[in-house]
C-alpha cells in the first residue's frame, strides 16, 4: 500500500475513534481512543479463526507501519516540541533540582533497577535473557509519558508545583532515555542488521564522550538554531510565515541533530523551550503567539490521537505467548516498585531541603505512565532471541500504564496532594 492511502487510512481511524470516545465512552482522549482501538483489535483477534482473511488484511496493514521510525524519526519531534514551547522558563527554572534529578538520576535508577530485577525474574521462571538485554528493556520503559496525566491534573487542579515537575521530568528523560538505550544497544554489540557483533569494553571514558557528545552536542546545536530562528522570527510581523519557522525549526533541527548522532529529543526541547519563552516574550506579536499556540495545540493532539491509536492497533502483530503473559503481570509491579524508587530515594530526601508538595511521592509514581516512545523503542531492537519477549512485556506494562494508571491518577491526586482553589487552571 501506497503512504497517501496507509496515512489516511490511519487518519480516518483516529478520527472515528475520537469521535466514538466523545460521544460514548467519554474517557480523556488519548486513553480513550487508545481503548476503542484496542477493543476493536481483539475483536478482531477473536473473530480471526471465522475470518482469516480479514484478520490477515488487517495484520497486514497494521504491519506496513514502521512504528519506530514513525515515533522516534518522525512524530518525537513535533510532540516534544509542542510540550515544550508552552513551559515557562520561570516555573522550570524555580524546580531545576527535582526536574533534574528526576529526569536523569531516576532515569538511571529506574533503568537498573527494573533491568537487573527482570533480569532475576525471567531466569526464575525459565525464560532467561542476557543482562544487557534486560537493561535495554530497563532503559526503555523508563521514559515517562505526561500527555494523559497533565490534562487530569489540571481537571483536578492539581498543584502548580507538582504539574511542572512532571511536564519537566517527562519532557528531559525521553531524550535521555533514547540515549541511555542507544547507549546500551551500542555496548550490547548490536549492530542494528540483525546479526549482531562483538560487545564493546565498557570504558567510562568512552561512556563520558558519546554522552558528552549526545547531550552537549545537541544543547550547542538547540542553541544555535534556536538562535538563528529568534533573529528571523523578530524580523517578520506574519503569524503565517512565523508558524512556518517554528514548524521548519522542530523538523529540520531533529533530523540534523539525528544525522550528526546528537540526541534529537533533546535538542528539540532545549529549541521549544528558548523559542516558547524568549521568541514568545520577544519576537512574536499577541496574533502571532495566539496562531502558534493554537498551531501547535492541533498538532499535539491529532498526533497524540494517531499514536495512542497505533498502540492499541500493535497488538495484531504482536507474537504473544502464554508464559510471556505471566512474566508481564509480574514484571508491571516491578516497574511501579523501581518508579516509587527512584521518585522517592529523590523526592524525599529534597523535602528536607525545599517544600514539596504533599502528596507527590505517590502522584509521580502513579502518574508516571509509559507510551509510545518505550513501545518505538523496542521495536527498534534487532532482531534477536529475546526481542519478542521484551516486546511483549513492554506492551503488557504500557497497556497496564495507560488504563489503569491512567484512569485512577485523578483519584490518587485527589487524595494524597493538595489542589489549587478554583480559577487557577484555565478552562
Amino acid at each position: 500500500m501506497g503512504f497517501f492511502p496507509l496515512v489516511s487510512i490511519i487518519i480516518s481511524l483516529a478520527a472515528v475513534s475520537s469521535y466514538l470516545n466523545f460521544r460514548y465512552v467519554k474517557l480523556p482522549t488519548t486513553i480513550g481512543v487508545m481503548l476503542v482501538s484496542l477493543v476493536a483489535s481483539l475483536l478482531i483477534v477473536l473473530v480471526g479463526p471465522y475470518a482469516p482473511n480479514f484478520h490477515q488484511q488487517a495484520a497486514t496493514l497494521v504491519s506496513q507501519v514502521n512504528f519506530d521510525q514513525v515515533v522516534l524519526h518522525g512524530m518525537l519531534a513535533f510532540l516534544l516540541f509542542a510540550g515544550s514551547i508552552n513551559v515557562q522558563i520561570e516555573d522550570l527554572g524555580r524546580e531545576w533540582l527535582p526536574v533534574s534529578l528526576l529526569a536523569i538520576v531516576g532515569t538511571l535508577i529506574s533503568t537498573t533497577v527494573v533491568g537487573g530485577s527482570a533480569w532475576l525474574l525471567l531466569g526464575w521462571l525459565g525464560q532467561g535473557i542476557p543482562l544487557m538485554h534486560a537493561l535495554l528493556f530497563g532503559a526503555l520503559i523508563s521514559p515517562t509519558d505526561p500527555i494523559a496525566v497533565l490534562r487530569i491534573m489540571k481537571s483536578v487542579r492539581a498543584s502548580r508545583q507538582l504539574e511542572v515537575q512532571v511536564t519537566g521530568e517527562s519532557l528531559f528523560n525521553d531524550g535521555l532515555g533514547v540515549v541511555v538505550f542507544l547507549l546500551l544497544l551500542q555496548l550490547s554489540g548490536q549492530d542494528g542488521s540483525g546479526q549482531g557483533a562483538a560487545p564493546l569494553s565498557i570504558d567510562p571514558w568512552q561512556v563520558g564522550m558519546l554522552l558528552l557528545k549526545e547531550v552537549g552536542g545537541a544543547l550547542v546545536l538547540a542553541l544555535a538554531a534556536g538562535v538563528v530562528a529568534y533573529h528571523m522570527l523578530k524580523r517578520v510581523d506574519n503569524y503565517k510565515i512565523e508558524v512556518l519557522l517554528t514548524l521548519a525549526l522542530a523538523m529540520g533541527l531533529y533530523a540534523l541533530a539525528d544525522a550528526l548522532h546528537f540526541s534529537a529529543p533533546i535538542a528539540v526541547v532545549a529549541a521549544g523551550l528558548f523559542v516558547g519563552n524568549r521568541g514568545r516574550a520577544f519576537a512574536m506579536t499577541e496574533q502571532t503567539r495566539e496562531h502558534v499556540d493554537t498551531f501547535w495545540e492541533l498538532i499535539d493532539d491529532i498526533l497524540n490521537a494517531v499514536l495512542f491509536l497505533l498502540i492499541g492497533l500493535e497488538i495484531l502483530v504482536l507474537p504473544i505467548e502464554r508464559e510471556w503473559l505471566v512474566a508481564g503481570a509480574l514484571v508491571i509491579p516491578i516497574v511501579l516498585a523501581a518508579r516509587w524508587l527512584s521518585v522517592a530515594g529523590i523526592m524525599g530526601p529534597l523535602g528536607w531541603v525545599t517544600p514539596q508538595s504533599r502528596g507527590a511521592i505517590p502522584v509521580l509514581t502513579w502518574g508516571g505512565l509509559r507510551g509510545g516512545i518505550s513501545v518505538a523503542m523496542s521495536l527498534s531492537l534487532p532482531v534477536s532471541d529475546s526481542r519478542s519477549l521484551i516486546l511483549t512485556l513492554t506492551y503488557l506494562v504500557v497497556l497496564f500504564s495507560i488504563l489503569v494508571q491512567g484512569l485512577t491518577v485523578g483519584w490518587v491526586i485527589r487524595k494524597t496532594s493538595d489542589l489549587e482553589p478554583p480559577g487557577i487552571f484555565p478552562d
